[in-house]
């Protein structure tokens, strides 16, 4: 079992930055997969950015890439997102999720792909 819990989301103007956090607990993090989803009410969560368990793989949605990096610190149990760049249409509820494996980043781009998930924090952009 591992439980995920999300942080450091808030409003951000345009333009403007934000690093949201993942803290895991439970099982060994080292051995999962991390992602990041976002998802607005009535819509599908959507395929952000993918980790590798050993942070040497990482993968985007093209919508993100040059803008936001993923990364984790194995030794705090940790993932981050921090984006840059942030437009309107990045606002959502932003999701961690672990998944068991050691496969390269880009096979976790899908949700089925992980195990388990965290609650989520609100990312607010004004333009």
């Amino acid at each position: 079992q591992v439980q995920l819990v999300e942080s450091g989301g808030g409003l951000v103007q345009a333009g403007g930055s934000l690093r949201v956090s993942c803290a895991a607990s439970g099982d060994t993090f080292s051995t999962y997969a991390m992602g990041w989803f976002r998802q607005n009410p009535g819509k599908e969560r959507e395929f952000v950015a993918s980790i590798g368990w050993s942070g040497a793989s990482t993968y985007y949605t093209d919508s993100v890439k040059g803008r936001f990096t993923i990364s984790r610190d194995n030794a705090k149990n940790m993932v981050y997102l921090q984006m840059n760049s942030l437009k309107p249409a990045d606002a959502a509820i932003y999701h961690c999720a672990a998944a068991r494996g050691y496969s390269r980043a880009s096979n976790y781009a899908g949700s089925r792909n992980y195990n388990y998930w965290g609650q989520g924090t609100q990312v607010t952009v004004s333009s």
